[in-house]
């Protein structure tokens, strides 16, 4: 799962075994806990995927009430638009898409130092 935060480009990532609504949840709170110290609004941009509309959302989406909102992209919109797709391929591209790894254990070692190497580097920077 990842953010960007715009302005300083900066990437939140994290890896999980399987994104769904219970994972995103954790990930706002993740992303709230420096942010909501600030006293400024956080929007976070999502695509029209299930995950960023489900119902289980609303319990974590009221705990910050007025501080914490989703805006979701038109339909279709584009990494262009979406920087963190752009990331996600750049992402696939580095591990190897389609590589095997010998088991779950290789795949999280090689992501986990994709994303190491890759965290302090400006969303911008990247190519696509």
């Amino acid at each position: 799962m990842g953010a960007v935060q715009y302005g300083t480009s900066k990437v939140f990532s994290k890896i999980v075994p399987h994104c769904d609504a219970q994972a995103l949840r954790q990930d706002i709170h993740q992303v709230m806990a420096p942010f909501s110290k600030t006293g400024k609004d956080v929007v976070m941009v999502v695509d029209r995927s299930g995950i960023h509309r489900a119902h289980q959302l609303d319990a974590t989406l009221d705990h910050y009430p007025g501080t914490f909102r989703f805006h979701c992209f038109p339909a279709h919109c584009g990494h262009h638009l979406n920087p963190i797709e752009g990331f996600w391929r750049v992402m696939k591209d580095t591990i190897g898409a389609g590589r095997c790894f010998a088991d779950l254990h290789l795949f999280y070692q090689r992501t986990r130092q994709v994303l190491m190497a890759h965290q302090e580097r400006p969303i911008y920077a990247f190519h696509w």
